[in-house]
């Protein structure tokens, strides 16, 4: 979340009343979308923000593709470079994700919490409108990502429909993973101890995954894990959705995963936002 000016849709919202009744579903959602607002202007105002989300899927693909590609392909680039893709995709939405608990965490140092806290919104809106602010780093990553894989030579097999399902499953994957990033930086001390937490989550699920290497050639019990991993689970989806394997499967699995993640760290989440904050 910001600490700069609040935008018309927050600034109109009075400095100091105090709700006078309990908030219902639509007034949060309001609120929440009006946060959201905020935070997305935030980033177009300031691009600079965006930079890790422009280099990280750049720097990834180059390195594995070109760097590890041919050893692990056996020498067939091409082949690896449409087995790639989605997976590096799903990791760079993932990676995307520590974000949020960073900045909110940094945040609440500067007390615009408090600020939040005395309009008359819903508790939960600040933190539901920073997650979905960060629809904007998504896309971007996802954007950036798409153009230099086709200038590599990444030919989808696939339709719109699909890929624009594909494009949403993967923003909602990182979406729903993203509320352990603002579950930690409601505890965490510090900014760099979200971060460093967040990696140790981040690194092994990503590297102990299907991503850049097939499970089959994984030893038994890695394999075990890859099946299960949700970075497997999401990166088998996107495949199937941009023309290459069956989707039914990983695409329960991976709606299993979001859905335990948002039903278990969200109120957690706002538990510990109310208790730093209440």
């Amino acid at each position: 979340m910001a600490t700069d000016t609040l935008t018309p849709a927050t600034a109109s919202m009075p400095a100091h009343a105090e709700p006078t009744g309990r908030i219902g579903l639509a007034q949060t959602i309001n609120h929440s979308l009006a946060l959201a607002g905020r935070g997305a202007t935030k980033f177009l105002r300031s691009p600079i923000q965006l930079v890790d989300v422009v280099l990280t899927p750049v720097i990834s693909l180059l390195m594995f593709v070109y760097l590890f590609g041919t050893a692990i392909s056996h020498g067939n680039q091409d082949a690896y470079l449409q087995m790639i893709v989605p997976g590096v995709m799903v990791m760079t939405v993932f990676q995307a994700s520590i974000g949020i608990g960073v900045s909110l965490n940094a945040d609440a140092a500067t007390g615009i919490f408090d600020r939040f806290r005395s309009m008359p919104i819903a508790r939960s809106s600040p933190l539901i409108g920073a997650v979905l602010a960060d629809f904007v780093r998504y896309a971007v990553c996802l954007g950036t990502l798409v153009v230099l894989a086709l200038v590599m030579g990444y030919r989808p097999d696939t339709t719109v429909p699909a890929a624009l399902a594909a494009t949403g499953l993967l923003i909602a994957f990182a979406m729903s993973f993203s509320w352990i990033s603002v579950f930690l930086g409601m505890l965490a001390k510090t900014p760099g101890s979200v971060q460093g937490l967040m990696t140790i989550l981040v690194l092994p699920l990503t590297f102990a995954s299907n991503v850049f290497v097939p499970a089959e050639d994984m030893p038994g019990w890695l394999q075990a894990w890859s099946d299960v991993n949700p970075v497997s689970l999401m990166a088998d989806t996107t495949r199937g959705l941009l023309g290459d394997g069956a989707i039914a499967s990983p695409l329960t699995g991976s709606l299993a995963w979001m859905a335990g993640m948002v039903i278990v760290f969200l109120p957690l989440a706002m538990r510990a936002y109310r208790k730093n904050n209440g």
